[in-house]
């Protein structure tokens, strides 16, 4: 892996706590309506898997994913107008959650019932089977919905169907105020791959060049044809289920022994014992994450609020076929999202998206 993406993935997990911090502040300022669901502790899970992706690849992700939405490319103007529900959010201000989606990233959106996305990952999978594109789409979730049939259902299906999947589950000790032990019987959640006849692996979930290790491994036997795997990232909520839920459930010891496990100070310790980064290479990425999330909360304060008169709006999806990414009129987006009929443009275009620019 070369400095430069080793440097690229410091930086967007930084970014994703960066952001979650302020929506943070923002909801205890009365500014955001509706719950806040953060994935501090996540962040070497969901940016290292996304980062082990190639173009034309898929991600289906969770409430806790943001990592993966920055990664594949969404701007963070538009994830801050979804949080502050305006009107040219990519919901359109309908929703102020990450139930968003944007099929020119490659990103299926999510479904609030978590173990209702994987069956629609199979069908992206099985998609991309039929009509022979060498892409792989990568599915999270968390330990609680490995307790739902729908999760069972689509690795039985991906598995006799030998589907481009990637299941990443994402067992953060809890699911809401139910601990794993409470759950299941098994050691590691990556053992009931077996019962499918499909690889299974537990890594660290809080050490990120491990999680992008294995699932490199991991896509690329999906992109060779021999099938999908499960990865259980281990890792730890050390927030509450949302900003609401105080986690007095959770013993004070078990949460600080994990704050100590922080995914992002152990990474930054490993890039500055290795010489990678330098003190003036962490102020400037500190400073380009400042404007960046300034710049998001600035542009989503100025947006507009929604347009009462468009409630209505894009209840069924448009007429007409549905493009597969990679293939002729994919970039056309009469065929990959609803248009917004005040701009005539994909809702879930806002802005042009901001490069990614990082000390090299």
């Amino acid at each position: 892996m070369s400095t430069a993406t080793l440097i690229q993935i410091y930086y967007f997990m930084r970014l994703t706590r960066a952001i979650e911090d302020r929506v943070r502040t923002l909801f205890l300022q009365g500014r955001i309506a509706g719950g806040v669901y953060t994935a501090q502790g996540h962040e070497a899970t969901t940016v290292g898997a996304a980062m082990a992706l190639g173009d034309g690849d898929c991600i289906v992700p969770q409430h806790r994913d943001l990592g993966m939405h920055l990664v594949r490319g969404v701007d963070p103007r538009a994830i801050m107008c979804q949080w502050l529900a305006r009107g040219n959010s990519p919901t359109l201000g309908r929703d102020g959650q990450l139930h968003i989606g944007d099929m020119q990233h490659g990103i299926v959106p999510m479904i609030s019932l978590l173990g209702e996305s994987l069956p629609v990952a199979c069908g992206v999978a099985l998609t991309m089977k039929i009509r022979k594109h060498p892409h792989v789409v990568l599915a999270s979730c968390g330990d609680g919905a490995t307790s739902t049939g729908a999760f069972h259902e689509a690795i039985n299906l991906a598995s006799v169907q030998t589907l481009p999947m990637v299941l990443l589950i994402e067992n953060n000790g809890y699911a809401y105020s139910t601990p794993t032990t409470r759950q299941f019987a098994i050691s590691h959640l990556s053992e009931r791959a077996h019962s499918y006849g499909i690889p299974g692996h537990s890594v660290d979930g809080n050490d990120v060049l491990a999680v992008f290790q294995a699932v490199e491994q991991a896509v690329e036997r999906a992109r060779s044809g021999q099938g999908p795997s499960i990865i259980e990232c281990q890792t730890f909520r050390v927030r509450g289920h949302s900003e609401a839920d105080r986690a007095d459930y959770v013993p004070r010891e078990l949460r600080e022994e994990w704050l100590q496990k922080d995914p992002i100070t152990h990474f930054e310790d490993y890039l500055v014992q290795e010489r990678i980064l330098t003190g003036s290479q962490k102020s400037e990425i500190e400073a380009r994450i400042r404007e960046v999330v300034d710049d998001a909360v600035r542009f989503a304060e100025q947006s507009p609020e929604p347009d009462d008169a468009t409630v209505a709006d894009y209840v069924f999806a448009p007429a007409g076929p549905i493009a597969i990414i990679g293939e002729a009129g994919a970039s056309n987006p009469h065929y990959i999202n609803a248009l917004d009929s005040r701009t005539s443009q994909p809702f879930t275009v806002i802005s042009r998206a901001q490069e990614v620019v990082v000390p090299r």
